[in-house]
């Protein structure tokens, strides 16, 4: 493998998902990652280590997860891009520094590969049962944003714009990819470097007696600073107020929390990412995302095949939860139709957002393998009567 300066492999590769996103992570700039190794995941930090010292960066295997999610956030606050990657029980280990990050506004990247559960379950199998995990598996009040690749491609591609949004908003991104599509193989094209957009970090200029490390300019999105710059701040999972000092009036909580939130949801339009497909006649409208997506296009097509009025909408953004758009279907359509590999999740999301207009049918399935086209047809069929 030979690759650019920027440590960018370009040309047309035969890449697996975890591969691919891992090509993805060091497109993105990432130059700093630690894990601790779990199926289905490990095989993205595997290549992470063999390739990112030829760019200067560094890979650290950690003593747990625990230890794994709080080290990428160091690494950032050092001035580097950074992520961590896991599964299903280390995933949970994460939770309490995932809202470390969303208060503390750290732009990194947590990359779940999801498999069955719960605890051990199945470790090498699929499931899509962490998407509500992702979303409130912390506690308190913050938003995060999620993204769903459905290929090796977009396990590239979308890795690097799950970097390029935690920049942009300061915000822990989730990287919700399955079992199936960390180890499915197909080709991988990845653009020269300077084709490849990278957002940059929103690094501080200001003098050193001006800085405040969460005053924001309009935006919601503060400036950062790193570490040895001459910067004087204080970072605190504590509530703060701009200064970065702990505050514990309520009118400084109700202040902070709300701008965690509303600079994710105020912006939800935008981020959200989505594919449709033959909205325009279609009575029934197929909701999914992942491995099960590409299921559901077999059983959209044997649906067309027999004449059904059936759309296809493929989330890609999980959350900000695009509800607007559902909104907007569930006031022609008469179904939703989703179909995941767990037993409701997102099919709840829908259910609120069509808000009674249309009815909601999910096609469950409790993970190990992936639904048969047959069964998601057969509730089509059904919401189509």
């Amino acid at each position: 493998m030979k690759a650019d300066p920027r440590g960018v492999l370009t040309g047309v590769h035969f890449l697996d998902g975890d591969h691919a996103c891992c090509e993805g992570a060091l497109a993105a700039g990432a130059r700093f990652a630690s894990g601790y190794p779990i199926t289905p995941s490990t095989e993205i930090v595997e290549r992470f280590a063999a390739r990112v010292p030829t760019v200067g960066g560094t890979f650290i295997q950690m003593e747990d997860e625990l230890a794994a999610s709080i080290t990428l956030q160091g690494a950032v606050w050092g001035g580097a891009k950074a992520f961590t990657v896991t599964s299903g029980p280390g995933f949970s280990l994460m939770m309490e520094h995932i809202g470390y990050a969303a208060m503390t506004e750290t732009p990194c990247v947590f990359v779940d590969v999801q498999r069955g559960g719960p605890s051990t379950g199945l470790p090498t199998l699929p499931a899509q049962a962490d998407m509500m995990q992702a979303r409130w598996g912390s506690h308190g009040d913050y938003e995060i944003i999620a993204l769903c690749p459905n290929s090796p491609q977009e396990c590239f591609d979308l890795t690097i714009k799950a970097f390029n949004l935690a920049e942009e908003y300061r915000v822990p991104v989730m990287f919700m990819m399955d079992e199936v599509v960390g180890h499915m193989t197909e080709k991988v094209v990845i653009p020269p470097a300077d084709q490849i957009e990278v957002v940059p970090r929103r690094h501080t200029r200001k003098p050193l007696g001006e800085y405040l490390p969460y005053q924001t300019n309009g935006d919601m999105v503060p400036e950062i600073a790193h570490a040895g710059e001459g910067y004087k701040f204080h970072i605190t999972g504590l509530t703060h107020d701009e200064r970065g000092y702990p505050n514990m009036t309520p009118p400084v909580q109700d202040k902070l929390v709300r701008r965690l939130q509303n600079k994710i949801r105020n912006a939800a339009d935008r981020i959200a990412l989505y594919e449709e497909e033959n909205l325009q006649d279609a009575e029934v409208v197929v909701v999914s995302y992942g491995i099960t997506s590409r299921v559901a296009q077999r059983a959209i097509e044997m649906a067309r095949a027999k004449k059904l009025p059936v759309g296809k909408l493929r989330l890609i953004t999980a959350w900000p939860f695009p509800e607007t758009k559902i909104r907007e279907l569930s006031a022609y359509v008469k179904a939703f139709v989703v179909p995941e590999l767990n037993l409701g999740q997102m099919v709840h999301e829908v259910e609120r957002a069509a808000a009674g207009k249309a009815r909601t049918f999910a096609v469950p399935h409790a993970g190990g393998s992936v639904h048969h086209p047959e069964d998601i047809l057969k509730v089509i069929v059904e919401a189509c009567r």
